[in-house]
Order: structure tokens, then sequence, then C-alpha cells
């Protein structure tokens, strides 16, 4: 009981104490804050790499489609639905329910 005692008395512990409860819950950059941080932090990582994969993606079908004159008939009619004179163009869409 009289350690116990002694813990509690001493100055420096309780100063750690009411520092680490300060830091965790009073300051205004407080851990979970930190934490949310790190979680926002490496969600934008994650995304720039998505979007470098993307812009390698974009920048490889753009040297593609500037090299080759078939593969740019074969852009326009994908993407634009372009069509030759006298030929018929069917749309097939997938309706697809998560």
């Amino acid at each position: 009981m009289r350690y116990l005692k002694k813990i509690i008395a001493n100055k420096y512990l309780f100063t750690l104490a009411v520092f680490v409860v300060w830091m965790f819950f009073f300051d205004r950059n407080d851990v979970p804050l930190q934490i949310k941080r790190i979680q926002e932090i490496n969600n934008l990582e994650n995304a720039e790499k998505a979007m470098i994969q993307q812009i390698a993606e974009t920048k490889e079908e753009l040297e593609s489609l500037k090299n080759s004159p078939e593969t740019l008939e074969k852009y326009a009619r994908e993407k634009y639905l372009m069509k030759k004179p006298n030929e018929d163009l069917f749309v097939v869409e997938s309706v697809i329910e998560k």
C-alpha cells in the first residue's frame, strides 16, 4: 500500500500521466486525428498509384493511335460509334445489377 502511494505521489510519473492523457484527448493534434490523417495519406497514395497506372495506359493507347490507322479506325468505331457509309450499326448495352 505504501509502495502504491509512493508511485502516485511521484511528480514525474504524475506529469507523464497528465501528458499522455492530454496528448490522447485534449491536444489539437490528438492521437485519433493523427491515425485518421495517416489513413487518409495511405488512401491518397493508393489513388496516386492508380492514376499513374491509368496515365501510362492512356499514353500507350495514344501512341498506338498515332502509329496505326487500323487502331485509330477501331478506336473511332468503338468509342464514338462511327461507321462507314452504307453500313448498319447495332449498339448492344449490357446492364449488370449489383
